[in-house]
């Protein structure tokens, strides 16, 4: 696993976010996500070097487009994200957890 993933693994495993379990590596059809909760149908996604090329950031939407046709949201940060604000991606998640798990108020 990457250096940006352990550290935000070692923030996610353990239900320190939230309370939420959080999985590694968790396969979606044929596509492995990084980091899952399957309760949430939320996908934390750590983009390395590799993904800023043309190719790959055409092959990461189609991926997406795959993944999300299953309900499920994806959050992306970059390695420099985690290594620089760390506790910024968190609350991002936290922020993504808050949307998820609050009641829609009634028509």
């Amino acid at each position: 696993m990457p250096l940006a993933e352990v550290i935000l693994w070692s923030r996610l495993k353990s239900r320190q976010l939230g309370g939420y379990k959080f999985r590694r590596q968790y396969s979606v059809e044929y596509f492995v996500i990084d980091f899952y909760c399957p309760e949430l149908k939320l996908a934390i996604e750590v983009d390395g070097d590799s993904h800023y090329t043309e190719k790959a950031g055409s092959s990461d939407k189609d991926r997406q487009i795959k993944i999300e046709s299953f309900g499920i949201k994806i959050l992306r940060f970059n390695n420099k994200e985690i290594y620089k604000n760390l506790d910024g991606v968190l609350l991002k998640i936290l922020e993504q957890i808050k949307q998820i798990t609050t009641p829609a108020p009634p028509c």
